[in-house]
């Protein structure tokens, strides 16, 4: 791999500063995540990538980091076209200073996003009690109007099919890697239990192939990216990789309704599914969609105890806590798909019984 002249660290240590910005900005806020640091400077913020490799996940050169950031870009100016601005250099100027607005040598490359006002945030807003029955039905409604605009993608049921089996997978060999203490015997059952399903009721999910339902879609639809200030914004679409943007319709709005649930608003939840039903008259029954929450509960358990990989979290009790939190709405979520299929058979286009919405 090529040696790049200037490390990571001491980018990091120049954004930190304001004299890395235009206009030279007031106190400099950072923000690490998994794959990248953000630096909030006065009104905007500054998206810089981590030099890595995660699995699907690759950012190691220059050249990369600049396509993503391109990618991110364009994805994401679809449903956040006002806070998505622009991929801008980060330069070494002569005197060996690391700026922004500089002429000079390009060493490394950001996203330029409008900075948002972190109380707006839905995460914030569903813990603190602030979310409406309005805002829930105008999230859904934008939505449905992006699910609109996308094209089915040319899949199979066959592919579908073995997509999903591959994350079942996938999900159960992290959980019970030793290294992270997890309860191995739930994880097996669960993941027998969501490979049983797909190999009996097949037809659910070839149905909704069939009709068009499985799109290349937000990838990582949270409430910690979606903006209810004005104009509303939905962000961080997932730009590392297509396949993971690849997904049901509903499974990605079941997604949403379990991170509802997740932060003590699952009547949210049931409401944001039961509009966007209104508004399409999408037939997707309620064994499907329990279904997509249980292996997007274990697919969050997986993501988040990976954490724990990482030097700074390793005696974290935070992320435990977390995965297991997810594995126990995997296990709700489960009974609650068996028991809809016992109540009544289900085609694969029978009409939902979702929860009464409040």
């Amino acid at each position: 791999m090529h040696e790049e002249p200037v490390a990571i660290e001491s980018k990091v240590a120049a954004l930190r500063q304001p004299a890395a910005y235009a206009g030279q900005p007031g106190p400099v806020e950072v923000i690490e995540t998994h794959m990248s640091w953000v630096f909030l400077a006065g009104p905007m913020a500054y998206k810089l990538k981590k030099p890595v490799r995660y699995g699907r996940l690759d950012f190691r050169t220059l050249e990369a980091r600049r396509f993503f950031c391109m990618e991110e870009l364009r994805l994401n100016r679809q449903l956040a076209e006002s806070v998505y601005l622009d991929v801008i250099p980060l330069r070494l100027d002569a005197g060996g200073a690391l700026r922004i607005d500089a002429a000079g040598t390009v060493v490394d490359w950001l996203v330029m996003m409008r900075r948002l006002a972190p109380e707006f945030m839905l995460d914030r807003m569903l813990e603190e009690l602030r979310v409406s029955a309005g805002d829930v039905r105008a999230l859904a409604t934008r939505l449905v109007a992006f699910y609109r605009s996308l094209p089915p993608v040319p899949i199979d049921r066959w592919q579908y099919l073995n997509r999903l089996a591959g994350e079942i997978d996938e999900c159960e060999r992290e959980l019970c890697d030793p290294a992270f203490d997890l309860e191995a015997d739930p994880v097996h059952s669960l993941c027998d239990r969501l490979r049983s399903l797909l190999k009996q009721r097949g037809d659910l999910f070839a149905a909704r192939v069939a009709a068009g339902k499985v799109i290349e879609g937000h990838g990582d639809l949270r409430p910690e990216h979606i903006y209810l200030g004005t104009p509303p914004a939905i962000i961080d679409r997932l730009e590392f990789s297509a396949d993971l943007r690849i997904l049901d319709v509903v499974d990605e709005l079941g997604f949403l309704a379990l991170e509802c649930e997740r932060l003590g608003s699952p009547e949210l939840g049931r409401l944001l599914l039961e509009t966007y039903r209104q508004l399409t008259g999408d037939t997707a029954g309620e064994p499907l969609i329990h279904f997509y929450q249980c292996l997007r509960a274990c697919t969050r358990a997986k993501i988040t105890i990976w954490h724990l990989r990482e030097a700074r979290y390793h005696d974290s009790a935070k992320w435990p806590a977390r995965a297991r939190q997810y594995l126990g709405l995997a296990a709700r979520h489960m009974q609650s798909c068996e028991s809809a299929l016992l109540r009544k058979p289900q085609g694969p286009m029978d009409e939902p019984t979702l929860p009464a919405a409040a």
